[in-house]
């Protein structure tokens, strides 16, 4: 799409400005270094997109960039110009995840559902969409409802995606029923392989919504009896695109991870980040950063979705928040961000969670 304006459904738009409404504070000067790294992060100063190539392919990716709310320079006006903000970042972190990568997206309403197409062009699939309520403190009585004409907006989403398994680009529920139809052997087969009476065939072969992922040992019994029973002419059996064999550990490394923690449902009641948490202007009460996350929302998505020692990729840095919740999680974190003002400050934080943990 060209030119100075945009057509949705025949409606003249202008384009979408990217002039920010100008930060609290800005720190004069630019960073000694491009890149700091200490206990396993690594931050960069610069666009995200140029340092991807670089990073260690991620188990979880936090994204929490443009809003469609001129939040800073290079944001949008409005959600109308967020799918093409979004989509160079999109496609690269898709390029270089994992089969098990998730992929958490802050946004607004609208702008998660402006660019919700995109993620799913490129193969990330839509899980389950979180809402962060933020309560009436957010507001604080500040919003003149007979202006704005509609009801006062405290609420802002982190919706879960994971990638479509697929191999040599076949969606995974029929790759596993295609493959068992390859050996020649009945359906029911898999039952005796698996030593159930229905289950194998009736779950892990279904077609529908009533798929299950096979269980790691359940996949290794059916990969050994098809090998050992199947048409000697079409082995091996359920190798995948590296040409291997299933095995129990590349079978689970093929499935996303998720631990929740119990009583945790998808509306998550916390007030606004404050107190010593907030990162405020030097010798000022004023916020540096709009849009800053709390610290335990970002560790409670990190824990859910890995373990120890996994990577966890922060492509809109902002001020770290979700490379400290890493780093505090025992997980490697490679962040970026291009705003020198934010990259500074950020910096600063990490460095000052890192040297706590150490003291730990």
């Amino acid at each position: 799409m060209t030119g100075r304006s945009r057509f949705v459904e025949g409606v003249k738009r202008e384009a979408t400005s990217t002039v920010g409404r100008g930060k609290a504070f800005t720190l004069h000067g630019r960073p000694r270094e491009p890149r700091w790294e200490s206990q396993g992060v690594v931050l960069y100063y610069g666009d995200s997109l140029n340092c991807y190539p670089d990073w260690a392919p991620p188990t979880v990716v936090v994204s929490d960039g443009g809003y469609g709310i001129l939040g800073f320079d290079g944001d949008t006006s409005d959600h109308i110009g967020l799918p093409e903000w979004y989509e160079p970042h999109i496609a690269a972190w898709a390029k270089h995840a994992l089969p098990s990568t998730t992929l958490w997206f802050w946004n607004s309403e609208i702008g998660w559902a402006a660019v919700h197409p995109v993620l799913e062009r490129h193969g990330w699939r839509y899980v389950n969409c979180n809402v962060w309520n933020k309560g009436k403190g957010h507001i604080a009585g500040n919003v003149n409802t007979g202006k704005i004409r509609r009801f006062p907006v405290v609420t802002e989403v982190c919706v879960e995606y994971t990638r479509e398994m697929t191999v040599s680009g076949v969606p995974l529920k029929r790759w596993l029923r295609d493959e068992w139809k390859r050996t020649g052997l009945p359906l029911r087969e898999a039952n005796r392989a698996c030593g159930v009476r229905d289950a194998a065939v009736r779950k892990y072969f279904d077609q529908g919504h009533l798929w299950y992922f096979p269980p790691a040992e359940m996949m290794a019994k059916l990969v050994h009896h098809a090998n050992q029973r199947g048409r000697a002419e079409g082995r091996p059996y359920f190798a995948l695109n590296s040409g291997g064999l299933v095995t129990e550990a590349s079978w689970a490394a093929l499935r996303s991870k998720f631990h929740c923690p119990h009583g945790v449902t998808n509306v998550w009641d916390r007030p606004p980040v404050n107190g010593n948490e907030r990162v405020r202007v030097p010798n000022g009460t004023r916020a540096v950063h709009l849009n800053q996350k709390p610290l335990d929302l970002m560790e409670r998505i990190i824990a859910a979705s890995s373990d120890e020692d996994d990577v966890v990729w922060e492509p809109f840095g902002g001020l770290f928040t979700a490379s400290i919740a890493a780093c505090r999680l025992s997980r490697r974190a490679f962040a970026a961000e291009i705003d020198s003002t934010y990259y500074m400050l950020g910096l600063r934080r990490v460095q000052t969670a890192a040297s706590q943990i150490r003291l730990l």
